[in-house]
């Protein structure tokens, strides 16, 4: 179950953003075996003056932050790095231009489904990949 904040600068269309985060969503299944449903997904828009992006990069820089639980392994990470690099190359965004950060808490410190702490429900799928 994680969730995705998606930062970037204004100026893609609807079908780009939503095709952008189709792809993310994608990479997320392949690499975490994620069902499919579980998805959310965060985007935020700026203008150019309001997100300075590092020298070198363009107007394309994508600041893609994941909060997600922990357990998986160095080489899945790496998978899942790889894979939204590749699939975002698919919609335009050079793998130079995506930053990743990769947030990883405990299930006991994801309040979910009515209320109960991550690790007392049958989440539906493997965290320790």
């Amino acid at each position: 179950m994680p969730v995705i904040h998606i930062s970037l600068i204004k100026g893609r269309t609807a079908d780009q953003k939503r095709e952008l985060l189709d792809q993310l969503h994608h990479a997320l299944k392949e690499t975490l075996k994620i069902p499919v449903h579980d998805r959310t997904q965060i985007l935020h828009e700026y203008t150019a003056e309001d997100f300075i992006v590092p020298p070198g990069k363009t107007n394309n820089y994508t600041l893609i932050e994941i909060m997600m639980f922990s357990g998986r392994s160095k080489d899945v990470k790496q998978a899942l790095f790889s894979g939204i690099t590749k699939r975002l190359s698919h919609v335009g965004i050079s793998p130079a231009d995506v930053f990743i950060i990769l947030n990883e808490q405990p299930l006991d410190n994801w309040g979910i489904r009515g209320g109960q702490q991550a690790s007392r429900v049958d989440l539906g799928f493997k965290v320790d990949l």
